[in-house]
Formats: structure tokens, sequence, C-alpha cells
């Protein structure tokens, strides 16, 4: 089988965008492939993180996972900055990494801004970090959404540069595993801004520890408008906020948008919302409630991860050594 990397950053709770788009889908690839799955908390301190909130969020992050279906027994599951082998092979790689590639990355001008003077240089080199995660198992998928396929291309530009400036056929190129197309998440508030964790508004996301009553509320909220519910997906254009609830009614009922609109044609926002809320319920507040009743026992959270550290440091270790030992490294014994 064919090792998988994949990412996720403990910044905040999950939302129903990062469920649709990252999490169900690496469910779905335990089947048949082998799966390193990994809480990037040294990526979460390109920008400033509290402290306590950073270790809270990683183990709710743990627990929603699991919660979610990912198995920690069958695969690796584990907190980044437990293995030492990522930030060393990332000075490594930021040594190979040429300014000239950072800066076409359109990540970090979209993060920094005006402002990019001002933010750190971690946030930089993320993508030379985002690089050494991968590389340092030796993975070749990495499931990515289209804003991250960049970061991919320049992992596959450091480990060519890196094999040829070493004479070696080390590190393997990296495939982009696009998920299948998942509905885009935007904000209950603004049908034209996409779900964030870091909205400042908690009425504009689904959170996957939201209860029945607080998906409810929260759907029961969110911003429409005045028209009926169309009978074709052309009656949504220039309707973001109908097109957003129609979309996750779609995305977690297995329908399309063509069959969420036969079934609700006609019908007002007030009907289509107690339908929604339905649908939103039964994915979702199971997730919620296996991850509080895991959250009860944080030592067995924080064993989970450590187990997981010392099965991804096995794997990461040799490969790592043996890329400081290409460089010409002294390595005690």
């Amino acid at each position: 089988m064919q090792r998988i990397f994949s990412g996720i950053q403990p910044s905040g709770v999950p939302q129903l965008g990062n469920y649709l788009g990252a999490i169900r889908n690496w469910v779905n690839l335990q089947d048949d492939h082998e799966c390193v799955f990994c809480l990037v908390d040294m990526h979460a301190i390109t920008v400033w993180q509290d402290p306590a909130k950073l270790r809270e969020h990683t183990l709710t992050q743990a627990a929603i996972l699991l919660a979610s279906g990912i198995d920690a027994e069958r695969h690796i599951l584990f907190n980044q900055s437990a293995v030492s082998a990522h930030a060393r092979l990332a000075w490594i790689f930021n040594c190979v990494s040429r300014l000239g590639w950072l800066n076409r990355m359109t990540q970090f001008k979209d993060k920094a801004g005006k402002d990019r003077e001002n933010h750190s240089a971690g946030l930089y080199v993320y993508p030379n970090l985002m690089a050494a995660d991968i590389l340092a198992y030796k993975a070749t998928r990495v499931p990515v959404g289209e804003d991250q396929k960049q970061h991919l291309e320049l992992t596959n530009d450091i480990a060519q540069k890196f094999n040829h400036d070493y004479g070696v056929e080390f590190f393997p190129q990296v495939e982009a595993l696009i998920p299948p197309e998942a509905a885009r998440v935007m904000s209950l508030r603004d049908g034209t801004k996409k779900m964030s964790k870091s909205d400042p508004s908690a009425q504009s996301r689904i959170e996957l520890t939201d209860d029945a009553d607080t998906i409810a509320l929260k759907i029961k909220r969110a911003k429409t408008d005045a028209d009926v519910l169309p009978s074709d997906p052309s009656g949504l254009v220039n309707r973001p906020e109908a097109k957003n609830l129609v979309s996750i009614y779609a995305a977690l009922s297995g329908m399309s948008i063509q069959q969420v609109l036969n079934l609700h044609q006609g019908q007002g926002f007030g009907p289509f919302k107690t339908a929604l809320t339905e649908v939103v319920v039964n994915e979702i507040a199971p997730i919620a409630l296996k991850t509080s009743q895991l959250l009860q026992d944080e030592a067995h959270l924080v064993q989970i991860l450590h187990n997981g550290a010392q099965r991804a440091q096995a794997i990461a270790e040799p490969i790592v050594m043996e890329a400081e030992k290409l460089v010409g490294f002294i390595k005690s014994a």
C-alpha cells in the first residue's frame, strides 16, 4: 500500500468545511493506504497561539479525528512537535529551497497581505516544513485541496534538487491526491466567504463539537434570502446563501444538488432549514458526542499521541538520519 501523509493544524475546533473537505476523506483512505495523520502544531505557531489553547486544541483535534473514524491502531496519529525529524529535515530543506521559489507561494501572500514585513519567518518558510513533514516518511501520496497544490509542487522541486545536489535518488516524487469534489462550505452569516474556524463569530460555522441543539439554532439563524428554493441549480445563481445551504445538504446526504432541489423545490427556507438540520445533526452530533466522551480522559488521548509519535519516529528517524549523512553531518553514536 502507498503511504499517505496528512496534516491538520490544531489552531481551533474543526468545522463542517474541514470535515467535508478533509477529515471524511481521510477516514475513507484508511482502507487501502498506510496513513500517517499528523496534528501540525509546529505549523500552527507560525502565527501567535496561546500556549494553553494550543494544548487544548491539540487534544480536542485528536479526539475529533478519533470520533470521526480515524483508526489510531491500524494507522498513525501524533502531534508534529513530538518527532524531531520534522524540524531537522525542515532545516536542511530551508537550505535546499530557493528564495525565488518561496516568493512565488501565493498562500503567504494571501495571509500576509500588505503587512508581510511583520509576519514570522516561520510563516514564510512554512512550505519547506510541509515538504519535510511529507518526505520524512517518504510518503508518495498527499491528500490536498486546491489551495495546497502549489506547496506540493514545491515539495517535489525540493526533493528533485536534493537528489540532484547530492547525486542520489533518495526522496520520491509525491502525488497530489485530490479528494472527490467536496462542497465548498461557506459561512452561515455570509455566503460569499468560506466557513472558517478563525471567524470571530461562532454563528458562522458548524463546529464538530456542536450538539444537536446548537446545530439547530445555528441553522435557524443562518442567513438566507426571501425567495423559495428553485427547481434547477441555475436558480441558485447569485443566491450565495441559498446555494450554500443546498450544497451542505447535498454533501452530507450523498445527493446531487439537483436531487435536493427535486425534493424541496418551491419551499421557503423555514421547512428547508428543518430538513437540513436533521441531515447535519445525523452526521455531526454523533461525532460531537464521541469527542466529548474521549475528552473526559485526557491522559488516554495523550497516550494515543505518544504511541503514535513513537511509531512515526521509527519510520522517520532512519530516513532523516540518512539525509543528514548525505548532507555531510557527523552523527554521534
